[in-house]
């Protein structure tokens, strides 16, 4: 009788070598991307933050005064509504931070958006005194104590907030503008809803927690 004998054929070593190696790079390009994402969001949130300060002095070389807080507003611009409340103080000192929908003749941080875009230095429709972040939180500028602010009293002419910030991302950014700490210095963050920072009210204030979303501050 003949005996069929049959061939058993699988993966050698260098194939399943192989195998692993292209899975891992491929895991490796994945998580390379991911970060390239993290720190693009990183940098655009930052940028944000930052460009507050070139349209104010963009706006002070144009009309002597600062975008939401001027009180010449309307023959300045062509549909600019005036500031009516402390006008020509200086300060950005009326309304919350975040603004509001439609703009209010006595609501300085919603004026704020609509100069700023009517004076061609914001992008945005100047009917709307709200602005958007990267992460699809608000961005704002305020003079007020509506802000997070840190225990250790910085004091500025105004401060850019911008609002739900994974943790993460508050620890990268707080990083990039200031010293990483979350409750000092010139970059200060509060967990979303306990605003202001405090050492009681604000669950482990000097380290940003992944978990948790927050509305951080840039004095300027």
């Amino acid at each position: 009788m003949k005996h069929v004998t049959q061939k058993q054929t699988g993966f050698t070593l260098v194939e399943i070598a192989i195998v692993l190696v292209i899975i891992g790079l491929l895991i490796g390009g994945v998580l390379k991307g991911q970060a390239l994402i993290e720190n693009g969001t990183v940098k655009s949130l930052a940028n944000e933050m930052r460009s507050i300060s070139t349209m104010v002095n963009g706006y002070r070389d144009l009309y002597r005064a600062i975008p939401g807080d001027d009180p010449k507003a309307d023959t300045n611009q062509k549909g600019a509504v005036k500031s009516t409340t402390n006008g020509g103080n200086g300060s950005i000192d009326s309304g919350t931070w975040v603004g509001a929908d439609a703009v209010a003749a006595t609501n300085e941080t919603t004026l704020f958006w609509q100069h700023v875009r009517l004076a061609g230095l914001a992008s945005g429709s100047a009917a709307s005194g709200t602005a958007t972040n990267a992460v699809g939180g608000k961005l704002g500028v305020t003079s007020n104590a509506d802000r997070p602010k840190t225990p250790d009293g910085i004091s500025a002419s105004y401060y850019v907030c911008s609002s739900a910030i994974p943790g993460k991302t508050a620890r990268a950014l707080d990083i990039m503008l200031d010293d990483g700490v979350s409750d000092k210095g010139q970059f200060f963050g509060a967990l979303e809803g306990t605003s202001p920072v405090t050492t009681t009210n604000a669950a482990n204030a000097a380290e940003y927690v992944d978990a948790n979303k927050y509305t951080v501050c840039l004095a300027q």
